[in-house]
């Protein structure tokens, strides 16, 4: 008996996906989390994800939120949309486009403890974020959410 061929590999997307992202501020603080699977593995991050099919965006903020970091917020408002467009190194083929609704969040309990896909969860001070290696648009949507909350 002979085994059946491999599957054929799965196509490039050929639409964005959606995804949002969550700038969560304990104070001045604000929590990320370390990525543990593509895009941009191993970077520092807002905890965000895919929106599920029938999911309201705002409703897969929360959901994104506690599922990567184990902390609760209360929305505070939409910040922004972002493309988040990744080529291939090699060829500058595009092979993932991704649309993220970007929301602004006060942190209301918990203590981030990484799960789902992130390697790692914890607040920031303002102090501490220099050092730290952030997507240009990350550092702006959280610069942008610490302008529209305040201290």
């Amino acid at each position: 008996m002979t085994e059946p061929p491999p599957p054929a590999p799965a196509a490039p997307p050929t639409r964005p996906v959606p995804a949002v992202g969550v700038v969560c501020l304990r104070g001045a603080d604000v929590l990320l989390i370390r990525r543990g699977t593509p895009p941009r593995l191993g970077d520092w991050s807002i905890p965000g994800g895919r929106i599920e099919w029938g999911e309201r965006a705002a409703d897969a903020a929360l959901r994104e939120l506690r599922e990567e970091t184990g902390v609760t917020a209360e929305l505070a408002g939409l910040l922004d949309v972002v493309d988040g467009v990744f080529r291939s190194r090699t060829d500058g083929q595009v092979w993932g486009h991704y649309v993220l609704i970007d929301y602004a969040a006060r942190w209301t309990a918990g203590e981030p403890a990484a799960g789902d896909d992130a390697a790692e969860a914890r607040f920031f001070a303002p102090d501490e974020l220099a050092d730290v290696p952030l997507w240009d648009e990350t550092r702006r949507i959280i610069d942008l959410a610490r302008s529209r909350l305040g201290p």
